[in-house]
């Protein structure tokens, strides 16, 4: 009969763990977090120390009392939550409530849910890391105290239900700044000249750049300049002035961090950084593999650390020699150095074992595991090939005192190319340069045949919108969170509909700049990049027992409290606009307009108080209800997905997840929808009783 308990926080890692260790372990979960700070009120004493009050959480006093009743039969209680500062802290909650003494040697942690690892981790059992804990309390109290102080402002001076956090609002600022460098922007006019060239006798050809004249670099900004280039050398001879070759090695990009797995994933894979974070927790967790139990397929994937372990560096290059040959095996194992202050606790993201390979274990895999382990796999494999190595030639063509360059890049050995191409798909040329895949052999002097003549006018573009990958690479670059932060961050402030997606990009609501602005206007300081950025470098202190938790906070709120004081004195109301519809309020007459409440929009009469009319508000698609002829509506889950339903609900029960597009279905003549079946982007009749369907491809996509 077991006499050790082992605690970790989801069912899929209990039933990993549960193959590793004997008949005297069993094996339980938490779900999570037990224990937090209360949702009713602050839950802080900010003048004893900052005392947080805990409590259990509602919905896990079940949970409890049914861990508490079952830690009491055995003799030894294992805590074998997540190896970050939220995995420590969710232990000593545990260990709180199950009265485990702070020296029991209680605690393990692993990198990678292995056999060996878990074995490891028992032997070398240690107490509970107070420092972790405290610098996880300091960044939730310190959270508490922005978000639970600076929200009830926003409800008095702009709406009920609006709320601040810290990192969030520093988020915010970044999105709201682009748009606003966006809108601001004046483009500037510019011209591009090509030239289409091929050495003489032959008809393959390769494109050449205008660079500038004999006094060097020169900007085309009108049709004049450009008119006036192409006069100068029309009608005479082009010759070669100069040829340089070099061999360039290509080196491999290092295994994924927590940001970069984010970010690849996003544009490679086209997932948001919350659906990467959830696919990436299942494959470490454990994947039932065929024939092989639960699996856990990935080491953590919250890290800021690139660092590798030389055991799987030795089973990379036996690896990398069976599938491409030793060429492709560097003569030294690759190495990778952590930028700035980033922590060294974890290894990089990378595959648990080299010995399942993506293919071989594709059938016990969804799509979406398959392609994340895939991508997650590749990236190591190729992190400890050889570079790549690639002829490139640059040549500068000379006609009438006018200079255009050329350049050829061919690829002669793949080396790490050969499994992961960070450029593929990218385009290569700019307005700087043009690569050719094919250049000629050619010498100084030689004239060269032209065959075409490419005049483009241009305007200079702003920056993009922030997409998800690339904020989360600008909060990097900033230093603003951490590994476990990026994806909860972006998820929050999409949530409160402070920013909107569109196709990628995100953009700012009207509701998130009046947020920012009031941010901005009067807590300055805790928008501020540096600072937020040095505070997550005082939490980093924290942890590693270089900084004092008390001091931290007294430090923050001593300026914060005045500041929130001010704030209160000074701001103004602000009224947001409100949208009227064509709708007439059938109490008063005024067309209602739409608000927004704590469940999402109404509809309002805009003469409240003296009239207090209200309605659902039905944001419709257009289309008619294919089971009744009402109207077919926008809906959204709790947590803020959308989907499509029936205005009669419930007395008519039509509804799809499936989103209307433009068209109508060639068989029955109803709307169509875009939706996926098993896994594949279909067109899709809204009929439920019709069976058409149509795959798309980047052709009628």
């Amino acid at each position: 009969m077991a006499d050790k308990l082992v605690i970790v926080e989801s069912p899929a890692k209990a039933k990993t763990i549960n193959k590793f260790l004997g008949k005297e372990y069993k094996i339980t979960a938490s779900y999570g977090h037990v224990r937090d700070l209360p949702k009713r009120f602050l839950g802080v004493d900010v003048d004893n120390s900052f005392k947080p009050k805990y409590e259990i959480m509602k919905d896990k006093k079940e949970l409890v009392a049914k861990l508490k009743k079952e830690a009491k039969d055995y003799k030894k209680i294992y805590l074998a939550t997540d190896p970050d500062r939220e995995g420590e802290a969710i232990s000593w909650h545990l260990a709180h409530i199950l009265k485990i003494g702070n020296t029991d040697n209680c605690r393990i942690t692993f990198n990678e849910i292995t056999e060996k690892a878990v074995q490891s981790a028992i032997e070398s059992s240690r107490p509970i890391d107070m420092d972790m804990v405290n610098s996880q309390q300091t960044r939730r109290i310190l959270d508490r105290i922005v978000g639970y102080k600076i929200s009830p402002l926003l409800w008095k001076k702009v709406r009920k239900g609006l709320s601040a956090g810290r990192v969030q609002s520093v988020t915010l600022r970044l999105i709201c700044e682009r748009e606003k460098e966006i809108n601001n922007f004046k483009p500037q006019e510019y011209w591009n000249l090509n030239l289409i060239l091929s050495k003489k006798g032959e008809k393959e050809t390769f494109k050449s750049k205008y660079y500038g004249n004999e006094n060097g670099k020169r900007k085309i900004t009108n049709e004049n300049e450009a008119k006036e280039v192409l006069e100068a050398f029309s009608g005479k001879p082009i010759y070669v002035n100069k040829v340089k070759k070099t061999n360039k090695k290509r080196y491999p990009l290092a295994p994924f961090k927590t940001s970069t797995l984010q970010q690849d994933a996003s544009n490679k894979l086209g997932y948001s950084t919350k659906k990467t974070m959830m696919i990436a927790q299942k494959l470490y967790e454990g994947i039932n593999i065929q024939g092989k139990g639960s699996i856990g397929l990935i080491t953590y994937m919250r890290t800021d650390s690139t660092r590798i372990s030389a055991e799987i560096q030795r089973d990379a290059q036996e690896l990398i020699s069976k599938l491409f040959g030793s060429e492709y095996v560097p003569k030294a194992f690759n190495t990778y150095k952590n930028k700035g202050k980033s922590q060294d606790a974890h290894e990089a993201v990378r595959p648990s074992s080299l010995d399942l390979l993506p293919h071989d274990i594709k059938e016990s895999l969804t799509n979406e595991q398959y392609r994340l382990y895939k991508l997650i796999f590749d990236r190591f494999i190729a992190s400890q090939m050889a570079p790549a190595v690639l002829n490139n030639v640059n040549v500068e063509l000379e006609s009438g005192k006018q200079i255009f360059k050329a350049m050829g890049s061919v690829v002669v050995f793949k080396g790490f190319m050969a499994v992961y191409d960070a450029t593929a798909g990218k385009k290569v040329d700019n307005d700087d340069v043009i690569v050719n895949s094919y250049m000629p052999d050619l010498s100084i002097k030689e004239e060269v045949d032209l065959k075409e003549i490419v005049k483009e006018q241009k305007f200079t573009q702003p920056s993009a919108r922030y997409s998800e990958a690339s904020l989360v690479k600008a909060l990097e670059e900033k230093g603003i969170g951490r590994p476990s932060t990026y994806s909860p961050t972006i998820s929050t402030i999409l949530s409160r509909e402070y920013i909107e997606r569109e196709k990628k990009s995100l953009l700012p609501t009207e509701l998130g700049n009046i947020v920012n602005g009031i941010m901005e206007k009067s807590f300055e300081k805790i928008v501020d990049y540096n600072f937020t950025a040095e505070l997550e470098n005082k939490l980093d202190e924290v942890e590693q027992g270089n900084a004092n938790m008390l001091s931290i906070l007294t430090d923050f709120y001593s300026d914060f409290s005045g500041i929130l004081e001010t704030a209160y004195e000074t701001l103004e109301k602000i009224k947001i606009p409100e949208e009227e519809t064509d709708i007439i309020c059938e109490k008063c007459g005024k067309n209602m307009v739409i608000k927004t409440g704590r469940y999402g929009k109404f509809l309002a009469c805009p003469g409240f108080p003296d009239c207090k009319n209200t309605k659902q508000y039905l944001d419709e698609t257009g289309n008619v209800c294919p089971k009744c002829g009402g109207k077919v509506i926008f809906k959204q889950t709790k947590k803020k997905k959308k989907f499509i339903g029936c205005e009669n609900y419930p007395e008519c029960d039509f509804s799809s997840w499936n989103l209307p597009i433009e068209g109508n279905c060639p068989k029955c003549n109803t709307f169509l929808t875009k939706g996926r079946i098993e896994y594949k982007p279909h067109i899709i009749c809204g009929n439920p009783d019709c069976d058409y369907k149509q795959l798309i491809t980047k052709k009628n996509d």
